[in-house]
């Protein structure tokens, strides 16, 4: 039966045709394993995975191992980006139990929930024979595991709950310049000064931990802060990570040089790493940091955006089942595309070689220096791309996911104002659009849509704060207070729904589904956690509208942060960025005149460009009443004028560039 065809998660649909009978995650399958008396299987992995594919044609495709699974198990097969919370809460299972985790992550557990047995990437051979093993297990000794597994399942909550009430031991918020101190240097017994990044391989790319330091480096001129950032940032804008034909970021190096990556690329990365790189220029002016931020906002509209304006979550690793062979290249296949002398210069750029970075001969191309020809450079990726082009691309993950869209949106807002690209503006304003009409409904909104039609299911703790968060970013950079508005009523349902009534929160709402326990993990992963990023959203709505609740839930938030940084700071980059803006106020820019005047278009980009960390921006004609920053600042002798307070309390308004610079590299 092919329980997966309406599904709207495209991994799902990956496995619909499989023979194994799936199920998605639903009472049902829990209900008809309770009445076959067998376990349940539960297979979770994403679209883009490399090894999830594998696993795939070795096992879910295979009719032997599917008659195994159909005969011994109720098999269920979710999408960990469409239901993080079953993700989060059998990971960690997993790596309670095998001190590891990945995906696909494997797990056997009974009709009621509880996990027995956990692993991830099983070979065909080996993963028969367990379901074989768990199912003779479950035959012979059905009381032993289903008391094993209720144990488990107890100690897991007890320990979530422990955990919680054990990061719960915050400084006060007067604390926050030593804790970020501190944080620096923690980062630097962990910071690669031969390749830039954190720790050895593989390497992640560290968005928000480069955005703590920028921010750090600014607010206080610490030089070992600018120096871990400046050497990160280069590094993988300039290697194999980063795609110097097209833009964008893969996932990870699988290296500690940032020569090879592991190729997929995800949406949530890209958007965090181009707001990085944007303010990165914005600090010192780099021109590798303007072309990695400008080229990965080119490359999330050129290739994720969908036909409703959304962004889609992520591309395939593979093509042609080979992992990379979109992206590699062969020094014959310069000379192909280019003729001998121009490839002979592209391999001198890229690093290709004869013998190849990557595998078979194939290399990775890299962009170590700038060449002395521009334009010959200039034609030659050109050229090359347009090539590429012709391959067959990998696969695309057409979901839209609201936290990973909030990102997109902050990124594309902030970024198209900057660099001068008004279409990064419109496709933020166009997504924006999407998640209000189609992903919130009733004040609450759904995590995820694909063709314009919402999925079922609930949004996390991360979908109310970054999308409320990229709703500010944009309401700063259109002036449209609609967006003001919307932001802070998801995060009056964030603090409603998610609290967990001691200034933290839980990652699921109190009204949603139940599982062996209620997840909660502040500390940041491939995203800002769900915790940290509603600190941030809380604190620029509390900056825009004067709200001291909003501002005390903040910093109540930021409760966590001591005891994350003090152990792993490199899993506090967001919270410590917050922490920053704190520190630094946050400045409250407010820009008024007419949208049409080039003096307030000047005064608003100045605004952007000289902000100190996590400063919040209004924008208006000096009529408008709906956000209160505005409110009672008009015009200066009938001339935009600029207004930079902090807690709603206002230095003179300003109405030239220069003036404005001045007043904001103040110190606050």
């Amino acid at each position: 039966m092919n329980r997966l065809r309406d599904s709207t998660s495209p991994y799902l649909l990956q496995h619909a045709d499989n023979p194994v009978d799936w199920w998605p995650w639903c009472e049902e399958a829990f209900a008809e394993a309770a009445r076959r008396e067998i376990p349940v299987l539960l297979s979770v992995g994403y679209a883009a995975c490399h090894w999830c594919h594998v696993m795939a044609h070795e096992s879910f495709e295979d009719p032997e191992t599917a008659a195994l699974l159909n005969a011994h198990t109720v098999p269920i097969k979710v999408d960990r980006e469409e239901r993080p919370d079953v993700d989060a809460v059998y990971m960690t299972a997993t790596q309670a139990m095998t001190g590891q985790g990945g995906w696909p992550m494997t797990v056997f557990m009974t009709p009621e929930k509880e996990p027995f047995f956990c692993g991830t990437y099983f070979p065909r051979d080996y993963f028969r024979q367990l379901v074989l093993n768990v199912s003779r297990a479950w035959r012979s000794q059905r009381d032993g595991v289903t008391e094993q597994a209720r144990q488990i399942a107890a100690a897991l909550a007890e320990n979530a709950s422990a955990t919680t009430r054990a990061l719960r031991t915050g400084r006060p918020g007067e604390q926050f310049a030593e804790l970020t101190e501190r944080a620096v240097t923690g980062l630097e017994r962990d910071y690669d000064a031969a390749h830039g990044g954190f720790g050895g391989a593989p390497k992640f790319p560290p968005s928000m931990t480069c955005e703590f330091l920028l921010r750090h480096h600014q607010r206080t001129g610490a030089a070992a802060a600018a120096r871990m950032a400046d050497g990160t940032m280069e590094a993988m804008a300039r290697g194999g990570m980063y795609d110097q034909l097209g833009g964008g970021f893969a996932r990870y190096s699988v290296d500690a040089a940032w020569v090879v990556p592991h190729f997929e690329k995800m949406l949530y990365d890209n958007a965090l790493l181009a707001r990085a790189y944007a303010h990165h220029w914005r600090r010192g002016g780099s021109e590798l940091a303007r072309r990695a931020a400008e080229e990965t906002c080119a490359w999330m509209l050129r290739e994720l955006r969908t036909p409703e304006g959304g962004l889609a979550a992520s591309l395939d690793a593979d093509s042609e089942g080979e992992e990379g062979k979109f992206y590699v290249w062969r020094p014959a296949e310069l000379r192909t595309v280019l003729g001998r002398q121009d490839a002979q210069f592209a391999a001198e750029v890229f690093g290709v070689t004869e013998d190849g970075t990557f595998e078979r001969g194939a290399s990775v191309l890299q962009r170590r220096a700038e060449p002395p020809d521009a334009d010959r450079l200039a034609r030659v990726r050109a050229a090359l791309l347009a090539a590429r082009d012709g391959r067959v691309r990998p696969g695309r993950d057409d979901k839209v996911v609201a936290a990973w869209n909030g990102l997109a949106i902050s990124a594309l807002a902030e970024c198209g104002a900057v660099l001068g690209r008004p279409d990064f503006v419109d496709a933020a304003h166009v997504a924006a659009c999407l998640l209000a009409e189609v992903h919130l409904a009733g004040g609450r909104l759904v995590r995820t849509s694909r063709d314009g039609t919402p999925g079922g299911t609930a949004g996390a703790l991360e979908d109310y704060a970054a999308t409320a968060e990229g709703l500010l970013v944009l309401s700063g950079v259109t002036g449209q207070a609609r967006w003001l508005a919307l932001a802070g009523e998801l995060l009056d349902t964030a603090l409603a729904a998610f609290g967990d009534g001691q200034g933290g929160f839980y990652d699921t709402a109190s009204d949603g589904e139940p599982l062996i326990f209620r997840p909660a993990d502040p500390a940041d992963n491939a995203t800002p956690s769900g915790t940290f990023a509603a600190a941030g959203a809380l604190l620029s709505y509390a900056a825009l509208t004067g709200s001291a609740g909003h501002r005390d839930a903040a910093q109540a938030a930021l409760g966590v942060l001591s005891a994350i940084a003090a152990r792993y700071p490199r899993a506090a980059g967001s919270g410590l960025a917050v922490a920053e803006a704190l520190l630094a106020g946050p400045a409250e820019i407010a820009v008024v005149g007419s949208p049409g005047d080039p003096r307030t278009r000047e005064l608003h980009r100045t605004a952007l460009l000289a902000a100190p960390p996590g400063a919040v921006l209004a924008l208006g004609d000096g009529t408008e009443s709906a956000v209160p920053l505005l409110a009672g600042r008009g015009l200066v002798n009938g001339a935009p004028a600029a207004y930079v307070c902090r807690q709603f309390t206002c230095q003179a308004p300003v109405t030239a560039p220069d003036q404005l610079r001045q007043v904001l590299a103040a110190p606050s």
